[in-house]
């Protein structure tokens, strides 16, 4: 029992560890933080190749793997994007379509989600990007979390996988504030169980919960969307972000927080340099 208890305060401490060279380095930076962070699991997990981190649990777990391939021959998450595929190449009543509100029509692109809006000096994700999409033209805005939303991201995802994750923090004070928002919210404890987001995918990375293998943090975002057995559909990141708040007893902020947004930018900072691998399946 001593051997347990010790394993899991060095666990903790490992943890820490990973915030705290970055941040009492002379110069911090979030490229200081990123290589803590994903030297931290590639030092915890040196038999999981850093590419296949983006399979979550699934990395992890031997026989959770073999299952999750053969239920892939039949993608459980195939209505969902063949339902987005021809929702994005629908045209709009005023002629206009999806792809004209981004980068090379829309396709290629999830790999730069979120983005830094210089405008509105907030963090822009691929979700709020596709409602803003709409509302230019004419459009009312999906729900951020399932449904038609998940669908249409699901496709876009889709086009983009295999290509590294790419996000950027630009040179403007705005932008690091909102990465350093999301990195605090991600370590922070909250709700009745006093958990933060590190309690389970860093610190319980790789642990069993019941039957569930906790994902590390390193390649969490990058299967969304996606399909879980727990919500018979596909959905966001964000809708997993609210419906960890809940688990925890904490209170969920709205779909379109700052909160969110910001959490989404630093965790897919941390990611970069994965493959994109959306969308995903879960249990």
């Amino acid at each position: 029992m001593q051997g347990k208890t010790m394993k899991r305060m060095l666990i903790v401490a490992l943890s820490i560890g990973l915030v705290v060279p970055a941040m009492a380095a002379s110069n911090p930076s979030p490229a200081s933080d990123l290589k803590a962070f994903q030297d931290y699991f590639h030092k915890r997990f040196p038999a999981v190749p850093p590419a296949d981190f983006v399979n979550g649990p699934y990395a992890m777990n031997a026989d959770m793997r073999a299952q999750w391939q053969d239920i892939m021959q039949f993608p459980p998450y195939q209505f969902a994007l063949d339902s987005g595929k021809t929702l994005f190449e629908a045209a709009f009543p005023n002629g206009h379509h999806y792809g004209d509100c981004f980068a090379n029509k829309g396709l290629g692109i999830a790999q730069n989600y979120p983005k830094f809006d210089p405008k509105s000096g907030k963090i822009i994700t691929i979700e709020i990007a596709v409602n803003q999409c709409r509302t230019e033209n004419g459009q009312k805005p999906l729900d951020l979390q399932k449904g038609d939303m998940a669908d249409i991201v699901a496709y876009m995802t889709s086009t983009s996988d295999g290509k590294p994750i790419d996000v950027k923090i630009p040179n403007d004070p705005r932008a690091l504030a909102a990465y350093e928002a999301g990195k605090e919210y991600f370590y922070s404890r909250r709700g009745q169980l006093n958990f933060s987001c590190a309690s389970c995918h860093v610190q319980g990375a790789g642990d069993h919960l019941r039957a569930e293998v906790l994902a590390p943090a390193l390649g969490l975002t990058a299967a969304f969307p996606m399909y879980r057995s727990t919500w018979g559909d596909t959905g966001t990141v964000v809708r997993r972000f609210i419906e960890c708040n809940i688990q925890v007893r904490a209170e969920p902020g709205k779909p379109d927080s700052t909160a969110y947004r910001d959490l989404e930018y630093f965790l897919a900072y941390m990611n970069n340099g994965l493959p994109v691998a959306g969308p995903g399946a879960r249990p």
